[in-house]
């Protein structure tokens, strides 16, 4: 128990959810993947840095419902394969596009978390005809911020090197404004990816996005924001560690065809923080209906 909280799992959020767990070759990249749904409704949800497709746990069913969710582990992360190269956006973007050709879809919607934001920005602003809308959450891509890239390059390579349950609980509880809700099975999930040999090393390859000089060439413009032509949703949180709504409002004016929502209440991860408010809002979204007022905040 966490408080008041029964015990909290991973795979508990996927009890009475049909969906596949497997791997899939993306230009020679192996690729683990998490998925459920419809085949004929493509969406692609890409997790943030450091992270894996267990950050979509308590999506996957609602929004299978209604798409065909894909859920990966992005370039260098997760399970899936990880090449000795400094990560950068254009990369993680071509391994994304040729997930869509292993997948056999030239089209799809893309919703992206922090890192998985700024990738999904990189592929609507250079290929804009692969993308039926996007979703924003709490993206990455406009703002750098020292102190912040400095503490998360910090907790990350921490973990990275060390994958005890106290490093690893340290590194998801600067996800969460909620801390209890990191939960022993969560952190065990993340514990062994980092505990894989050689991923420290990844983790600092990983990490090349935080150096200021690597970081500014791979930001968005305010000229690529406005060239985003998808129906598009920022959603961005009341208490994200690494940018405020401010900022993520300042993306959302930015670009021509776009609703932006803030989340209360949440950190960086809204959509394991408050499942239920975002899966009511992103659905709707995606479906091109209106957003429902009372999962607004």
């Amino acid at each position: 128990m966490n408080g008041d909280r029964p015990f909290g799992s991973v795979w508990s959020d996927l009890t009475g959810v049909s969906f596949t767990q497997g791997f899939l070759d993306a230009g020679g990249v192996r690729t683990r993947y998490l998925s459920s749904g419809d085949p004929d409704k493509p969406l692609l949800l890409l997790h943030g840095v450091g992270g894996h497709a267990e950050a979509y746990s308590r999506n996957l069913g609602p929004h299978g419902a209604h798409f065909w969710v894909v859920a990966i582990d992005m370039l260098g992360h997760g399970w899936t394969d990880k090449p000795e190269i400094d990560y950068q956006v254009g990369d993680y973007a071509r391994h994304v596009l040729n997930v869509m050709k292993a997948l056999g879809r030239e089209r799809a919607s893309f919703s992206g978390e922090s890192l998985g934001g700024w990738v999904a920005t990189h592929i609507a602003v250079h290929h804009p005809d692969v993308v039926d809308r996007l979703v924003l959450n709490t993206a990455g891509g406009w703002t750098a911020h020292p102190e912040v890239m400095q503490r998360l390059k910090q907790l990350s390579n921490e973990a990275a090197s060390d994958p005890s349950p106290e490093r690893i609980r340290t590194r998801l509880e600067f996800l969460m404004y909620d801390k209890t809700l990191v939960s022993d099975d969560l952190i065990e999930t993340r514990r062994a990816i980092y505990a894989q040999p050689g991923f420290a090393d990844t983790m600092r390859r990983i990490m090349c996005l935080q150096e200021m000089e690597i970081r500014r060439p791979n930001m968005i413009t305010e000229a690529q924001y406005r060239s985003i032509a998808a129906p598009s949703l920022v959603v961005w949180t009341s208490h994200d560690p690494t940018a405020t709504p401010e900022e993520g409002r300042q993306i959302a004016e930015m670009i021509p065809d776009c609703r932006y929502v803030v989340m209360n209440r949440c950190g960086h991860w809204p959509q394991y923080e408050d499942a239920d408010r975002f899966n009511a809002l992103h659905i709707a979204f995606l479906r091109g209906e209106a957003l429902p007022a009372d999962a607004l905040g």
